[in-house]
Formats: structure tokens, C-alpha cells, sequence
């Protein structure tokens, strides 16, 4: 089938390179013509595990072209999928702008019958707006579609080629059996397409990254209450867990979640709410307790530093927001940085990917490491906020010598706490009992 992509994020691009796998003819459209250019000449501008190599590989084989012409992707593909970003707004609710200024321009351009599809994560209704925009100047038949995504940072690439479940919000019969013929090849192995009415997929999207967030912020209580009570949140986790009704997944305790989905769709739902006066108050705890939690770690440090932590150094194990992914978005470890940073302390941090995205942002208000033991030279503390498989089996004699004082605050629980007390370390961690 012939395909076209427009937008090239994360979302995008793992959904253009993905199809074309499947032997599809796709054109990726961006308006960013460096970009382009890069993606032209086989560069890929995210980092996502595996998405490399197919990339590469349909590039190769001339399935996978990447353009800025709007109007050559809508000659091109029989069905166009709109990728585009939906920014958190001002009051919380998605922007639309991208996606609607789109819409517009391809009522404009489209000269034959296409199934346009909301690939985007939107508020329910977005799918009719999308519908009246392009309508306003469309002179052929056309039907859109709501198809939204469920890619996991760090596994997206297996997530589309194998997915647990598609979810296609369609009122066409047409645009449907399209959208099925597409799919196919993707549940072989007998995992569903449902297929339901448009706002109903939009919701569905919302509605699932919420109630995992939720699950996240529960969770991220009652490491807190462990805390109070002397209770150990690993042993409450895996009782929990094994209650098949809860499942063990999405109850690890930390720092709190980040990333581009979990954020902004709670509060793109919780404004959806609002604007329907209905008030979503377990959403109200969600982004409470989530905002609390990324620095939950700070008044623990402050405490071992007798509240001065002026001239300080503090060596950062992790940047971005999981690991698996150079995306810094919503980051905990931007918020901890920002908090040492405003207490006066100095800043020292690692990450395997995603350096260069917070350079961009922090400027030079923190350093760099080439490594990560090279950010424990002199530091008076390691704080770890991304659990990243390098940081999980260290060379803790090492760790130790490099250190000013064998000290170690771990946002994300990596190490057994009677191992760390052993080590002689002073290790503090989240729902469980400090060395």
C-alpha cells in the first residue's frame, strides 16, 4: 500500500519506518528541510533502540523517502497519517494547532478519495475538527480516522511490529476495511484490531496512560508510607503484585513519571474533564502527587547535608526520563538539577544518550562526564535518577574511592539496601530504610 506519514517525531517516524517494513511504499513529510536532508541521507534523529537498523534497511530498499511537500505525500499515499505534535497548552489542554493547520491545507490539496488518520494523541472530538477543516475546502471524498498509538520509549519499535492490540476508531466502512488490510500483517499471531467509533479511540489512548500513571503515583504513596512506618515498599510491591487483578508491571516505585505521553495526556484529560464540568479527582492526586515526587529525593539530601548544600558537588547518574531514550521531557532529573542548582550546590551528570538534548537546555549551569565514574571524582554524593542497565552492576570499590564521602542517593531503587550497608556505604532510597 502507498503511505504517507506527516510529521516526523517519535511517533512518526517509528510509524513510517515500521509500515514500510511490511513491504508498504511510504513518503515522510516534515517541514523541517535540515531535518529532512539528514533523514535523506540515512540519519536517524532520535534514538530509539533498533529503529536503525530498518530504518537503514527500507531506505535501501526505496520503500522508506522522506520529503517537505505536503502536497507530493497526499499525491502519494492512499492513506495519510497525521503525526504531529499536540503540545501541552497554557490551561493543560492539548494544542491543536499543528494538527488543524494541517487538516486545513490538505482540504486544499487532496484531489482524489483518502483516509486521513489522527495518529496524534488528541482530546475526544478532535476527530470531527479535523473532519470540518479539512471539509471546508475539500472537493472529493475523504474520511478520517482516529488510530491512536501505544509505543513505549525504549521498546517502540517492537511495540508497532508486534502489538498486543490496534485500536481503529472508524464510522466508514471503506476507511475501515483499509485501515484492517494495513494492519494485518501486524496481528498475525492473533492479537486484536478493535475497531470502535472515533471519540471512543481518542479516548481509549487518554484513558490508558492515565490509569498507568495512576498506577505509578499509587504506587509512588505508598514507597512514601513505607517510609513513615518502617514498612519495606519492595516486599509490599511484590505482594501486591502477585495478585493477578493488579499485576506486577507499573508498581516500581521512584522519582516520578516524565516523558512526552504520561504528563501531558493526564492534564490534556483532566482539561477535557473540566471543560465538560466533570472533575476527574483522582487525576487531581495524580498530578499532584507526580509533581511532589520528582523531588522527593531533595529534602532527603538536605537532611544528610544538615540543610547546606552550598559549594556542594553532586554527581548525577542518568538524564533522561527512563531509560532506553534520549527524550528529556518532564525529566525528574531536570527537577532535582534545578533544585542542587538553586541551593547552590555544583553539578556534575552522565547519561549514555541523552547529554546532548540537556546541554541544550542547561547550557553550561552543570557539567558534563565522559563516563560515568568520571562524574564521582570529588563528589561529596551520587544521586541516581535513571535506571539504566550500566548503573545497575558498577564497580562500587570504585564508586567508593571516587567519591568524597561514600554516599548514595538512588532514585529509582537499583541496589539491596543490606548489600550497600555491607559495601559501607550510606545509601538512601525510596519506600525503604536508609544505611
Amino acid at each position: 500500500m502507498k503511505i504517507s506519514v506527516v510529521g516526523t517525531g517519535y511517533v512518526g517516524l517509528v510509524t513510517g519506518t515500521c509500515l514500510a517494513e511490511t513491504g508498504n511504499d511510504v513518503v515522510c513529510i516534515d517541514i523541517d528541510k535540515e531535518k529532512v536532508e539528514k533523514m535523506q541521507n540515512g540519519e536517524v534523529p532520535i534514538y530509539e533502540p533498533h529503529l536503525d537498523v530498518i530504518f537503514e534497511r527500507n531506505i535501501k530498499a526505496n520503500r522508506l523517502k522522506f520529503s517537505t511537500s505536503l502536497e507530493e505525500g497526499l499525491e502519494h499515499g492512499d492513506i495519510i497519517f497525521l503525526a504531529l505534535p499536540t503540545p501541552e497548552d497554557e490551561d493543560g489542554s492539548a494544542d491543536l494547532k499543528y494538527i488543524l493547520g494541517v487538516a486545513d491545507d490538505i482540504g486544499k490539496l487532496i484531489k482524489e478519495y483518502k483516509v486521513i488518520v489522527d495518529k496524534s494523541t488528541v482530546p475526544v472530538g478532535t476527530s470531527d475538527k479535523v473532519k470540518e477543516a479539512i471539509a471546508k475546502n475539500a472537493k472529493v471524498e475523504f474520511d478520517v480516522v482516529s488510530n491512536p498509538e501505544f509505543l513505549r520509549e525504549g521498546f517502540a519499535v517492537d511495540d508497532f511490529l508486534k502489538p498486543e492490540r490496534i485500536v481503529v476508531g472508524a464510522s466508514s466502512e471503506r476507511a475501515t476495511k483499509l485501515m484492517e488490510k494495513l494492519y494485518k500483517p501486524f496481528v498475525r499471531s492473533g492479537n486484536p484490531i478493535i475497531v470502535m467509533d472515533e471519540r471512543s479511540a481518542e479516548l481509549t489512548k487518554y484513558a490508558a496512560n492515565s490509569f498507568l500513571a495512576t498506577k505509578i503515583t499509587f504506587m509512588n504513596e505508598i514507597a512514601n508510607f513505607c517510609e513513615l512506618v518502617g514498612a519495606d515498599v519492595d516486599k509490599v510491591r511484590i505482594g501486591m503484585g502477585t495478585d493477578s487483578r493488579i499485576g506486577k508491571r507499573f508498581l516500581f516505585p521512584g522519582i516520578g513519571y516524565g516523558g512526552s505521553c504520561f504528563p501531558k495526556d493526564v492534564k490534556a484529560l483532566h482539561k477535557s474533564g473540566k471543560d465538560e464540568n466533570y472533575q476527574f479527582k483522582i487525576l487531581d492526586a495524580v498530578i499532584d502527587v507526580n509533581a511532589k515526587q520528582k523531588t522527593a529525593i531533595i529534602p532527603k539530601i538536605k537532611t544528610y547535608f544538615n540543610g547546606d548544600l552550598k559549594g556542594k558537588k553532586f554527581a548525577i547518574w542518568g538524564l533522561a526520563f527512563k531509560p532506553e531514550t534520549d527524550d528529556i521531557r518532564e525529566a525528574p532529573a531536570l527537577y532535582i538539577i534545578d533544585e542542587l542548582l538553586a541551593a547552590g550546590a555544583e553539578v556534575v551528570a552522565f547519561d549514555p544518550e541523552a547529554m546532548p538534548n540537556v546541554k541544550r537546555k542547561l547550557g553550561d549551569s552543570i557539567s558534563f562526564a565522559d563516563s560515568m565514574y568520571d562524574t564521582l571524582d570529588g563528589a561529596d554524593a551520587l544521586v541516581i535518577c535513571t535506571e539504566w542497565s550500566i548503573f545497575r552492576t558498577p564497580n562500587f570499590n570504585k564508586v567508593k574511592d571516587l567519591l568524597k564521602n561514600p554516599v548514595i542517593f538512588d532514585g529509582r531503587n537499583l541496589y539491596d539496601v543490606n548489600d550497600m550497608i555491607d559495601l559501607g556505604f550510606y545509601y538512601n532510597s525510596i519506600g525503604r530504610k536508609s544505611s
